[in-house]
């Protein structure tokens, strides 16, 4: 019998966990970039990848919405399995399957729309029509990303005239609007004041109720403050994956001691 971490939601529909990975390899042709990573991530948690630069997390975490596959000579072997369903073997369609993944990037990218057009965006693609339940979703969304109060008066002005930290925040109520199961999250706060990575932090700590956040950090100090679980990788492989206070406190992995406590990174 499998034992669950206490913070795993009871009565999840696709059991213990939402995300498995098993024994995955990933070539940029024959350089392999991914080394055999196994990983179980639980619903509603907040999970961080870490490693120095090139070290594969964020190649890694491309792998849970198929973005790599957008890459060319780009190999993947091994299984990746959202809500019970391998996403690299099963005869899925992408497109709609992305629908189900949210991304956030590490620099904002807000469309050059206003900002209410930028959180219908993805509901418009979806075929949604109707103003009122437009207007709903985009408030609902704009709330749950802290932003509502900041905009509510001024939705017909362009996204691009918010701050860096509120174009953020913007793409992350674009992110959720359409309802997505995972809420994936590259180095959201790295190009954003110490003030706009809070707030970041705070929402990302809130909308794990929701969402299964996995989300790519080099701040350290970031992942001991939102995430529930920290993965280190080094040069393509996971070498330690634990809750993120033993990993912080008590890593079983030298590599890891080590760069945690600036040895190396």
């Amino acid at each position: 019998m499998v034992q669950k971490d206490s913070y795993i939601t009871e009565g999840s529909p696709y059991g213990i966990y939402k995300l498995r990975v098993e024994g995955l390899n990933l070539y940029y042709g024959t350089k392999q970039a991914l080394k055999d990573i196994s990983i179980k991530i639980a619903p509603n948690t907040v999970t961080a990848f870490i490693g120095p630069s090139g070290c594969g997390k964020s190649t890694f975490l491309r792998c849970f919405n198929r973005m790599n596959d957008l890459i060319e000579n780009v190999t993947i072997t091994g299984s990746v399995m959202v809500d019970d369903i391998d996403i690299y073997k099963n005869m899925i369609d992408v497109y709609q399957y992305r629908k189900k993944i949210g991304m956030v990037f590490q620099k904002p990218n807000p469309f050059p729309k206003s900002i209410f057009e930028n959180v219908a965006f993805g509901l418009r693609i979806n075929g949604e029509s109707s103003k009122s339940v437009l207007q709903g979703i985009v408030e609902s969304a704009l709330r749950q990303a802290a932003l509502w109060e900041e905009v509510k008066d001024n939705l017909n002005k362009s996204a691009l005239t918010l701050s860096g930290g509120q174009q953020q925040r913007l793409c992350i109520a674009r992110a959720i609007a359409v309802k997505p199961s995972v809420l994936l999250m590259d180095e959201p706060a790295s190009s954003l004041d110490p003030i706009s990575t809070a707030k970041i932090e705070e929402l990302i700590y809130q909308l794990k109720d929701q969402f299964t956040i996995v989300i790519v950090t080099h701040n350290m100090q970031q992942a001991a403050r939102v995430s529930d679980k920290t993965a280190f990788f080094y040069l393509g492989e996971l070498i330690e994956f634990d809750k993120t206070d033993k990993i912080f406190t008590n890593p079983s992995k030298e590599a890891t001691q080590n760069y945690i406590t600036g040895r190396f990174g």
